[in-house]
């Protein structure tokens, strides 16, 4: 067999239908990801106040475009990004303690970042519509 006949039969990377991310790349991703979408939702957090601070016209304003159906999604998305953001940073913080390196441990961990991210979003979301 020749050496151009050897590389043709060679295998090609994964196929999107046959690779699978481990849990771990995602969460790694998403930590990026979110830290990048915190820096948009404080903008949003400073406009906040400085239409607080400009009088009760800005802020009535603010407060009406935070209401609206596409405002109140982008400020759950905000609780969410906060949550999983700071959730991977605990994840980190336990890491830097040389814990939680196993294969079972790192993938639990990851899991646990995830599901508790939704979780705790859901829940300040429904206390603050509840004392609201």
């Amino acid at each position: 067999m020749s050496n151009a006949e050897a590389k043709k039969s060679r295998p090609l990377s994964p196929h999107l239908q046959v690779y699978r991310w481990p849990i771990t790349m995602t969460v790694s991703i998403l930590q990026r990801v979110t830290g990048g979408a915190l820096y948009f939702g404080t903008l949003l957090l400073a406009w906040w106040a400085i239409a607080a601070a400009a009088g009760p016209g800005p802020f009535s304003y603010v407060s009406w475009v935070f209401g609206s159906w596409i405002g109140l999604l982008v400020l759950f998305g905000y609780t969410w990004a906060l949550m999983q953001h700071l959730l991977g940073g605990i994840r980190h913080f336990v890491w830097d303690f040389g814990a939680g390196f196993s294969k079972s441990s790192r993938d639990n961990l990851s899991w646990a970042n995830i599901i508790g991210s939704a979780v705790l979003t859901i829940l300040i979301w429904v206390v603050a519509l509840a004392i609201r």
